[in-house]
């Protein structure tokens, strides 16, 4: 029997999104850490590190920012020249109002072009996020169990981990790894990621695994489902390898719903691991 080949899509391990202890943290704070994220890491470490033998290839994304980014708060003034608070939502028709505008007047126009883009398409409000994953950073960096665990499987198996940046368009938001949220055809790094679409395009399994599960692993996989025909049921979520931004918890159950509704199957690290590490050929097993 031929062994499926599994590519392990993760979206985002990084150390500004994980919820991270003290003795993880080395002095450093993260900027924007999802309540559960570290756990979900310790466990995506253990299914590479134990049943990384029938994974047969990984890809990480990177979320990665310039410091003055649309979705920073140095980017933004209210419109009495007072700064904006991270987490704050920005609509086109507040701009228009002055509410909010950008640090740059000479660029309203550009901005406003993007929230009416951003709008239309209804997937996101856009938010101002707090400075993180900046280009450079610690918090860019990924968390030392999953980079522990995936060098470990590139060395063992004479294979490279692709690493995929996205995010350094600062006039757009990328919580995809496919394409930003508001493509622009002058910044080609906003574009269609075909190069992964390739590679996933082949893989009989695809698993997810990363952070958050409300916003960059759902907006990629919701992408994966429209641009592939057939991905729905070579999907896995591990769903125990992902959490969601604070307040955006329904976001993450509805978006599982959806995918379950596709074909897509639902699963927790647990049992892949049993499966990547049972030779036997089970019925729903990877092998």
């Amino acid at each position: 029997m031929t062994k499926k080949t599994v590519h392990l899509l993760i979206i985002d391990p990084q150390n500004d999104f994980c919820d991270l202890p003290e003795d993880f943290r080395g002095g450093n704070t993260p900027a924007l850490p999802v309540a559960g994220a570290h756990a979900d890491m310790l466990r995506l470490a253990a299914l590479i590190r134990l049943g990384g033998q029938r994974i047969t290839e990984i890809s990480v994304t990177l979320d990665s920012h310039q410091r003055l980014d649309i979705a920073h708060p140095g980017f933004w003034r209210q419109g009495n020249g007072e700064a904006v608070a991270p987490f704050t939502p920005i609509h086109a028709d507040e701009v228009r109002a002055g509410r909010f505008l950008p640090r740059g007047r000479e660029d309203t126009a550009r901005v406003l072009a993007y929230l009416d883009l951003l709008e239309a398409a209804g997937r996101y409000t856009h938010m101002v996020w707090p400075v993180h994953c900046e280009l450079g950073s610690w918090g860019h960096n990924v968390h030392e169990a999953v980079r522990a665990a995936y060098n470990a499987w590139e060395e063992t198996g004479n294979r490279r981990v692709e690493k995929i940046l996205k995010g350094m368009h600062p006039w757009t938001e990328h919580y995809s790894a496919i394409r930003a949220e508001v493509p622009d055809p002058a910044a080609p790094e906003t574009l269609d990621n075909d190069a992964l679409l390739a590679r996933l395009a082949v893989a009989d399994r695809i698993l997810i695994a990363g952070e958050a599960g409300s916003h960059c692993i759902k907006a990629t996989t919701e992408h994966l489902v429209d641009d592939l025909p057939d991905a729905a049921r070579r999907l896995t979520l591990i769903v125990d390898c992902m959490s969601p931004v604070a307040g955006f918890e329904a976001g993450q159950s509805a978006f599982i719903a959806a995918m379950r509704a596709t074909g897509a199957r639902i699963a927790h690290a647990e049992e892949l691991l049993a499966e990547l590490t049972d030779n036997a050929a089970a019925p729903g097993n990877l092998a």
